[in-house]
Order: C-alpha cells, then structure tokens, then sequence
C-alpha cells in the first residue's frame, strides 16, 4: 500500500513538472502575427485582397513554423483604401491584438500612413501593394521593407521603353493620391530626360466610372502618348473607354504605367493587345513560378497570381525567416535588420536583396500583351520583352543619399 502510495506521489509530481520543463528547455512556440490589411472589395481586390491573404498562408505553410518552434497566425482586414481607416486598423493590431507584422496595403496613400503607425510601434511594415516610390526615399522607415515594385521602377521601365520607340509627347490622366500623383512625377521626369515633352494632365478620383471628359482633354491634348498613372479598376476603366473613343485609331498611344495580370484578364485580349507594360513577376517566367501559380490556382478559385500577390508570398516568407534568425519578433527594427543582412534566392523573384533604405532590389521585366491569336489559354498573357536588371530596375541608392535617412553610402 505504501509502495503504490509512493509511486502515485511520485508520478503526480512528474506531470506537473512537464510544463516546466518544456519552458525551461524552450520548447513553447514563438507566436507570431501577421495581418495582410489589403483593399478586399473595392478596386484592388483582385490585385490584393483575398488572393493576398492566400499568397501569405502559402508562405507560412512554406516556411513550416512547426519546424522552427514557431506558431504564425494570419489575420487580414480591408482597409477600404481610406488612409484613416487603414492606420486605425494598424494601430488597434498592434495595440490590442498583438501583430507584429503589417503585410501587401495596396493604396499609397493608406500605406504612408500605415507606415508612420509600424514605425511608432516599431513593429514591421511588408509592403506590396502600394507603389510610392517615396515609402524608400523621403518617407523611408527602418521598419518597412518594400518588396514588389515601386513608381520609380514603374517609369523607367515603360517610361523609357515608350520614348525610345518614339513617344515623344506625353499627357497623362492621374489618380488625384499619392500612388498616381508619384507616378506622374517619376514618368514626367523620364519623358523629359529623354528629351520628351509633357503636355498637361488632368487629375481624377479614385475608383472613377466615367472617364469620358477626361479622355477627351487626352485626346484634345494631340499627345502621341496618354500615360494612364493609375492602377487596377481605374485602368480597366480608362482603357474600356479609350477604345469606344477609338484613341489609338485616332493615332495616340496609351501606356499602361501599372498594369497587372488580373487587369488584362478582365480587358480581354482584344482590347488589352499590345500594351506595353513592366512587372515583377509573371507566373510563366520558369518552372518555379509555374509551379506557385498552379499552387496559387488551386486555392484562390482558379485565378492566377498577381505580382502584388507574389510580393506578398515572398516577403512573408523571408519576414518569418528573419525571426526565427532574430529569435523574437518584438522588436520590429531587429527583423527588418536581418532581412537587409540576407541576400535572397526567392523563388519568385530571383536574386534579391534588402537595401540600406528598405528597397527590395530584384529584375523587373518589360512585357507586351499578347494577341488573341497568340495566346494558349487563360492567364497566357505576356510576351516577355526584355528583363531589366536589379542594379537598374530601381532608383540608385546614390539619389537617396539626403532625403532617406538610412542612407549613409552611395552603394551596399
């Protein structure tokens, strides 16, 4: 009787000492929150939104958090491209519910302000969606990281690309925000290095359904080129009714400064043939591309990545591997420091590296869209025109020296 008296005692006081020693030996995961804060019903839904939520557990499940004693959580919110609303939400994470990492934020405009909230918190911003080349320039953080493309990028590749092949006049219809007024900026600059001209613009509300007086002061502008600095439903739109004008007929061009894979699907061949455009990411630019797009597929309704929704994939994945490096995600400025100490063979994006100002430096490419007649079925879209180089598919680090104050060198 004693015996078994002992013995109970004694395997009581081994249970009770497991918890113990699983902390002791460090054995409790590190949780980690990640919130994808994305446009989710508006006009940059099918850029982001959902399919950005996707792309982001994708990473998770990639990185294996088990394997690393991690525990990751994926929450998401639509941020209704309202910069007010966008911060709020940013805040009330990192405040009430414990995020540690704000991720995609297509909307310049949200994004800045989101910006100033993650760096407050010294959390960590993991932008993809918003544009703004300002976010790594005057308005840099060293909490942001800012993966995918940016206005700058954007200018330079279809900018120069359209006055070497003669579009010497330009006139450009804006969306009245930060992301379309950067864009206008950057392209202008372009067009007038190159010895262009910009004839005027005219400036109109986000998520705009009738762009008929504007196309007409395009179109009166006698422009060859109408460079539409807007993005997602906006082109679509625009480009809709350039065609009813008959605009290219006419003989003027339109540049789509940003344009994405889920904008041509929703134009359809005929009308969205032979726009010239720069991406970063094409879902058939080789086998591992090929693959996370039919990965993507399967669980997004059968749509096809876009690059925003790629960004997002990878800049999870190497945010993730940055904390399980660090060995904690609380300090925000720690993580996005060992992420600029690593030089990435991203999957998606190919040889990558984290600047001294937060800019993701990989290719980008200059596309066309192909013809009816030239593609093998939905999504082949893009015929690749040429691959613009990381050295040369962003600003140079040396223009930022003054204005980001992270910059302390010409060149990393």
């Amino acid at each position: 009787m004693r015996v078994s008296i002992l013995w109970a005692i004694l395997l009581t006081i081994a249970l009770c000492d497991v918890p113990a020693q699983a902390q002791q030996t460090g054995e409790t995961p590190l949780t980690v929150k990640i919130g994808v804060l994305s446009d989710m019903s508006g006009l940059y839904a099918d850029v982001g939104g959902p399919g950005s939520v996707a792309a982001a557990n994708m990473a998770v499940e990639d990185f294996n958090p088990a394997s690393h004693g991690m525990k990751v959580e994926i929450v998401s919110a639509d941020h209704q491209n309202k910069p007010d609303i966008g911060s709020a939400i940013a805040r009330r994470w990192f405040d009430v519910d414990q995020v540690n990492a704000v991720a995609d934020v297509p909307n310049s405009g949200v994004a800045l302000a989101v910006s100033n909230v993650t760096r407050e918190k010294n959390r960590v911003f993991l932008i993809s969606g918003a544009a703004d080349s300002d976010l790594t320039d005057k308005q840099c953080s060293p909490n942001t990281v800012h993966w995918t493309y940016d206005t700058w990028g954007l200018a330079h590749g279809t900018g120069e690309a359209i006055v070497r092949q003669g579009g010497k006049t330009w006139f450009f219809l804006t969306a009245d925000y930060a992301f379309g007024h950067a864009l206008e900026r950057d392209t202008a600059a372009v067009v007038k290095a190159a010895g262009g001209k910009v004839l005027g613009a005219v400036r109109h509300p986000l998520n705009t359904s009738d762009f008929s007086s504007f196309l007409l002061q395009a179109q009166g502008s006698k422009a060859q080129v109408i460079g539409l600095a807007n993005a997602g439903g906006d082109t679509i739109n625009a480009v809709k009714q350039a065609a009813e004008f008959r605009i290219v007929q006419g003989g003027q061009r339109l540049a789509g400064l940003l344009v994405f894979l889920s904008d041509v699907h929703a134009l359809g061949l005929q009308t969205a043939q032979g726009l010239t455009l720069t991406t970063a990411f094409y879902w058939d630019l080789n086998d591992k591309t090929r693959a996370f797009a039919k990965r993507f597929a399967a669980r997004d309704g059968g749509k096809y990545p876009t690059m925003v929704q790629a960004g997002v994939y990878s800049s999870v994945l190497h945010y993730l591997e940055a904390v399980a490096r660090v060995g904690s995600p609380t300090d925000g400025t720690k993580v996005v420091e060992a992420m600029k100490a690593t030089r990435y063979e991203d999957p998606l994006f190919g040889d990558t590296v984290v600047r001294q100002d937060g800019r993701a430096i990989h290719a980008l490419y200059l596309v066309e869209v192909k013809k009816p007649t030239e593609s093998k079925g939905p999504y082949d879209y893009f015929k690749v025109l040429a691959t613009i180089p990381a050295d040369q598919a962003f600003r140079p680090l040396a223009d930022e020296k003054g204005t980001c104050g992270l910059v302390k060198a010409a060149s990393r």
